[in-house]
């Protein structure tokens, strides 16, 4: 099922370069890192799951790259460009080869279905 996307013909022209560019930075930051790494673990300080994964992750011997954009108290803004761009609306973010799994448990489950192995 395609996601739902508010189209470009939609948004008034004269706003659709701050639509496009918004914090376009952390977003190309984590597009370099899905490039260049097999795992990557999306998340924020002070949120238990980020941890979570990143420990299953350790167990299986995972080489994984982990970035971390603030915490609950701030950043929030930033993490929205985000969550835009994935469609995913929660942290952890994992990415194996540059698919996006989903987050903690959305892992746990590929672990124990031991279907973790293909997709690296």
């Amino acid at each position: 099922m395609p996601r739902k996307i508010l189209l470009e013909k939609y948004i008034h022209p004269d706003i659709q370069s701050v639509v496009a560019n918004n914090n376009l930075d952390i977003v190309v930051e984590v597009q370099e890192a899905i490039a260049n790494n097999k795992v990557v673990v999306v998340g924020m300080a002070q949120n238990p799951e980020p941890k979570k994964a990143i420990k299953m992750l350790k167990k299986l011997d995972i080489d994984h790259k982990y970035l971390e954009y603030g915490n609950y108290f701030n950043t929030w803004y930033r993490r929205n460009a985000l969550k835009m761009w994935t469609g995913w609306p929660t942290f952890p973010m994992i990415f194996i080869n540059q698919i996006l799994v989903g987050g903690t448990k959305d892992l746990q489950r590929l672990i124990e279905a031991d279907a973790i192995s293909e997709l690296l």
